[in-house]
């Protein structure tokens, strides 16, 4: 019988040793260079040690003039490798796989960063969010061109400093998220159109990483199973992608949902949230998957493996409040986690701040980790207000997601 524990083989080989993945988290642990700082490496050996069998990085930016948040990791040729290096080095630890998310925000980045940031057409963020960000100039094909090598240079620079393979970010309303939405791409020339033409910038992203780094480096996806708004990326424009990528030879494909104006994978939810959708998909490819959100129980973790319902569990804050889950798990001492709701006492100033008190929670209790000290358990969220204030300033006040 499967269970959380038996180990799965990707299709070039990799073996990774568990079905515990750490789904990719904003840890704005970076410097102002944009590169890793000691915090991030001590969190990431954490994790590692602590039982987790795949590790995924937050946001890991390929453009340094394109990025989603402050803190951010840029890679590309003005980054330092070594500190790369003891990343992965890091990640690796205790037999541990770690995946490089690669990322371009688009259009989702704010003002306190972009004063003009580029989108495949010129259309603006709606929703409670869009006062936050700039309206976005149309990319020219010469542009779009130049960020697929972007990624692919972050994707060779990744293996070269010893990561055990890359993420594709296609999710969550960035940038290639953009490009595979009629409400986002309303360009006429090849990129646009047909789902063909939108998955074009995903395509040719995959297929430049894949002649840059081999057969035997694992290239993942994440991408949504909807955009959750009537004229964007639908959950049959979804199936399409993933069964196309699928064919190209990806070799992971994590789902999830949502992005800045519908961002419905901000809260905390009771049960997977993408377990109907990931089953439909299990039916149409042989790639592996990964379900990230809801899971706060063994029982529901453990039972999700044995139906086949998915191969990994993807977990995020889980792992923040409990960084040895797996380890704990297996020595019969985890049973579920508790992801705590904090107020600052009022709920007039909740709704205005809600999101970014959830957010700046869980930012604090990483460095926390890396640091080597307790995690809080605590419902009062003045000390992750001033955390983040402290830390960043008023562009805190911008939005953010915690899970990347």
């Amino acid at each position: 019988m499967t269970t959380i524990f038996t180990p799965l083989t990707l299709k070039n080989g990799t073996t990774i040793k568990n079905r515990f993945a750490k789904a990719a988290l904003s840890e704005t642990l970076g410097d102002k260079n944009y590169q890793p700082t000691k915090e991030l490496i001590s969190l990431y050996q954490k994790w590692a040690l602590g039982g987790t069998g795949l590790l995924i990085t937050g946001n890991v930016m390929v453009d340094r003039n394109a990025r989603g948040e402050y803190g951010n990791i840029v890679v590309d040729r003005q980054q330092d490798l070594n500190l790369l290096k003891k990343w992965a080095l890091a990640g690796t630890t205790n037999d541990t796989k770690i995946f490089m998310q690669l990322n371009h925000p688009g259009k989702q980045s704010p003002k306190t960063i972009s004063k003009q940031p580029v989108a495949p057409s010129a259309v603006p963020m709606t929703g409670s969010n869009g006062f936050a960000f700039n309206t976005p100039r149309a990319l020219s094909i010469e542009e779009i061109k130049q960020i697929i090598n972007k990624f692919t240079e972050a994707a060779a620079m990744a293996q070269q400093a010893g990561f055990s393979g890359v993420e594709i970010h296609a999710a969550h309303g960035y940038l290639l998220n953009q490009f595979l939405s009629p409400h986002d791409n309303q360009r006429n020339d090849e990129y646009s159109g047909t789902l063909k033409n939108r998955m074009r910038i995903l395509t040719e992203i995959y297929t430049g990483i894949r002649e840059k780094v081999g057969h035997d480096f694992p290239i993942a996806l994440k991408i949504n199973s909807s955009d959750f708004r009537s004229d964007g990326f639908s959950e049959e424009d979804s199936l399409q992608v993933i069964q196309k990528m699928d064919q190209l030879g990806i070799d992971l494909i994590e789902i999830s949902g949502g992005n800045y104006e519908n961002p419905k994978m901000q809260g905390i939810g009771k049960g997977a949230f993408f377990i109907d959708y990931a089953q439909k998909v299990k039916q149409i490819i042989s790639t592996p998957i990964v379900v990230t959100g809801g899971f706060n129980t063994a029982i529901g973790m453990e039972n999700a493996i044995q139906n086949n319902e998915t191969d990994f569990i993807g977990l995020a804050r889980p792992l923040v409040m409990v960084p040895d889950l797996p380890n704990q798990l297996k020595w019969g001492n985890f049973t579920s986690v508790k992801l705590h709701h904090l107020t600052t006492g009022s709920k007039k100033l909740d709704k205005k701040v809600g999101s970014l008190i959830g957010l700046s929670f869980y930012q604090q209790q990483m460095l926390r980790i890396a640091e080597g000290k307790a995690i809080q358990h605590t419902t009062n969220a003045w000390g992750a207000l001033l955390f983040s204030l402290k830390h960043q300033g008023l562009s805190a006040l911008m939005p953010q997601r915690d899970k990347e």
